[in-house]
């Protein structure tokens, strides 16, 4: 009678074993078809239900928060929605966070966002880092000073002229190229170094024409001058390696230029259609 019992409960650990294994097993296989997933951002996108995009919360015409309804508004806001509609049918099912021209790439490569759409210039080292849609918007770098000002262009900066930039921006470079005698002071966003001009702690500021005039509407004591000494054009970017999700947000943009539906929020923002 004993044996019989040792050998029952035998044969019930080794069943125990199996089943353990067996489990283990089907948790492994759950876990690559995870990863595989994962690895496709579009299919991660429509599997969360929600577009995760990384926007400024600062700039005007493109991205600006209100602190009293707390809505983020503006021409890159609504460049997102249409992106959302395009994947997942419905423009709400979006999730917008905020980025700064510095913060962006980081978040995108941690996996905090699923796309950059934040006046974000195309430039080959960045595309080092990223992968960039097609142009979606045109801009160029200008100068922004008070009116009155002896400042009229490139050519006005001097030693003595202190220039406002935000950090991680293109801009920030370019100045330092264009007019290398003058004072650079970089800041962590557009509206600290709209915030330091107006307060003189600078002289001019300088970023892309487009955020500039969003300045300019927010106080018409400071003008645009010396017209735009580069070429920024604009581009989404999301991770290296997700084709899926490119072509996604590429022909999102063609749908929107070819339906004319683009022309009515680049006027809508920016006060003109595009050229």
């Amino acid at each position: 009678m004993r044996k019989r019992f040792q050998w029952s409960t035998l044969v019930l650990v080794a069943l125990s074993c199996l089943l353990v294994l067996a489990g283990c097993g089907g948790k492994q296989e759950t876990a690559t078809s995870g990863t595989e997933t994962a690895a496709n951002g579009l299919e991660a996108i429509k599997q969360r239900g929600k577009l995760v995009v990384g926007v400024k919360y600062d700039t005007k015409l493109f991205g600006l928060k209100d602190p009293a309804s707390g809505k983020v508004e503006g021409f890159d806001i609504d460049i997102a929605k249409a992106v959302a509609k395009h994947i997942l049918g419905d423009e709400t099912k979006l999730e917008l966070k905020e980025v700064t021209s510095k913060t962006r790439i980081t978040m995108l490569q941690n996996g905090d966002i699923d796309a950059i759409i934040a006046t974000m210039t195309i430039s080959d080292e960045r595309k080092k880092q990223v992968d960039f849609s097609d142009v979606y918007f045109n801009a160029g770098q200008s100068l922004l000073v008070k009116k009155g000002s002896p400042i009229t262009g490139l050519e006005s900066l001097t030693p003595d002229t202190k220039v406002l930039a935000v950090k991680g921006s293109t801009s920030a470079k370019n100045i330092r190229e264009k007019a290398p005698k003058a004072t650079i002071l970089e800041f962590e966003n557009y509206q600290d170094a709209f915030n330091a001009l107006k307060a003189g702690k600078g002289d001019a500021l300088t970023t892309d024409n487009s955020i500039l005039l969003g300045m300019q509407k927010q106080d018409p004591n400071y003008i645009l001058v010396g017209g735009n000494f580069t070429e920024e054009p604009y581009g989404i970017a999301v991770k290296k390696g997700q084709p899926e999700l490119l072509q996604a947000i590429n022909d999102t943009i063609k749908e929107l230029k070819s339906s004319g539906e683009y022309d009515k929020l680049h006027e809508q923002w920016l006060g003109v259609k595009p050229e």
